[in-house]
């Protein structure tokens, strides 16, 4: 489709019909059997800025024509399936053009009414089915039977590991951290670059925190943040998430790869759709500059306290100069 067949459509399109136009457009582009990236670009172009003068009837149109398409525009997509899950449905149980990630992120936002929808989806990620499952019993997470498990995962490794932890009675949550790794592959290093160090920071934190391991996150997040490890040990040793949300935020990570490091290093602080809600909007409206604020006075505390560690003996020398005026002297000519 070109720009040309775009614009026959607006000419034929009455001036303030934004339905027809928005209707159209997305119908002649779903009868193309294999869009160029240009005329995608063109779609969105086209029906991103009418998107809130069109009806709720309109965008439930457009969800349902988009989630039979499998060069669906991302963009559009994305800004259907945060709809009312009476518009977004179609999308969320279909359409191609949303990654696991997205679905993570769509659960969080949303909650069960997406969740659920999302669940209706054909070959599932097991993980995100076990997110959803947890959604929908909240106690799942700490009482689920290894049994239950072993039945999510037939093969025989993930069996054999389930039985070795069937003692700890962190067992969900380990599982759960074991099959986000197994999910959570690096796609795109290159925008994962910190501006601290210049390096994949992300996919470090990630990975250490899905291993469980308190001490090799908080190595990776001092490294990050290039902070001593007694800070970033104190960053994650709180009761919150407060602190780690800071610092996070000054690494500049998006909100869903946040939530992910978030819930593995603090698995019981997001036990429902509801706190998962409350994170995600605390990391938006935290600002990175106030972020970065609050990682610079760690470097400021961490400096103040390596001065004076380095300096035990400066006030015992004034004393003795005030007590000893002869001791001062002979230190003077000593000097």
């Amino acid at each position: 489709m070109s720009s040309s067949d775009f614009r026959q459509i607006a000419i034929r399109t009455e001036a303030g019909k934004a339905e027809r136009l928005f209707r159209a457009s997305v119908s002649a582009f779903c009868s193309l059997t294999r869009p160029s990236r240009r005329e995608i670009a063109q779609l969105e172009d086209l029906t991103l800025p009418l998107f809130d003068e069109v009806s709720v009837e309109s965008r439930r149109y457009v969800a349902a024509a988009l989630s039979e398409c499998d060069y669906a525009p991302t963009a559009l997509v994305r800004r259907l399936a945060e709809e009312p899950v009476e518009i977004a449905a179609p999308l969320l149980t279909r359409s191609n053009a949303l990654s696991d990630i997205d679905l993570i992120a769509l659960i969080g936002r949303h909650g069960l009414p997406h969740a659920r929808a999302i669940a209706r989806r054909k070959e599932l990620n097991p993980t995100i089915a076990d997110l959803i499952r947890a959604l929908e019993r909240p106690t799942l997470v700490k009482t689920r039977p290894p049994e239950t498990v072993t039945k999510l995962t037939p093969k025989p490794e993930p069996v054999a590991k389930t039985d070795t932890d069937r003692p700890a009675p962190g067992e969900g949550a380990e599982n759960a951290r074991r099959r986000l790794r197994s999910m959570m592959r690096p796609t795109d290093d290159a925008a994962d670059v910190n501006t601290f160090l210049g390096q994949p920071a992300y996919v470090k934190l990630r990975e250490t925190a899905l291993t469980g391991n308190a001490a090799f996150f908080q190595t990776a997040l001092a490294d990050a943040l290039d902070i001593d490890f007694a800070t970033a040990r104190s960053v994650t040793g709180q009761s919150s998430y407060g602190a780690l949300l800071a610092a996070l935020r000054a690494l500049d990570l998006s909100e869903d790869r946040a939530f992910l490091i978030a819930v593995a290093v603090y698995p019981s602080e997001l036990p429902h759709p509801q706190a998962i809600r409350l994170f995600l909007d605390r990391y938006r409206l935290l600002h990175r500059e106030a972020a970065l604020d609050k990682v610079r006075a760690w470097k400021a505390e961490t400096l103040s306290r390596a001065i004076r560690d380095n300096a035990p003996d400066a006030p015992g020398a004034e004393r003795r100069d005030v007590s000893n005026s002869d001791e001062a002297s002979a230190g003077l000519k000593a000097s």
